[in-house]
């Protein structure tokens, strides 16, 4: 029988890794992202960090999840 906390994590894994990114393209493609310069804004920058923060988290529970499931 799989765990069920590993299989959560991989499942938490997928969606990080999944969603997140293609979020961050969509932002970056707000007018709201660069200033009239084209520099990148707050707005941006915060959203970039929350996106690399997401990804982190999910490569932590891709590795944790698959070692959790191979254990059983």
């Amino acid at each position: 029988m799989v765990p069920c906390g590993g299989v959560l994590l991989l499942v938490n894994a997928a969606w990080n890794l999944l969603v997140w990114p293609p979020f961050l393209r969509r932002v970056r493609q707000d007018p709201r992202a660069h200033d009239e310069q084209g520099r990148p804004t707050r707005f941006l920058l915060v959203h970039a960090v929350i996106t690399a923060t997401a990804a982190l988290l999910g490569l932590l529970s891709l590795g944790l999840g698959v070692r959790l499931v191979r254990a059983r």
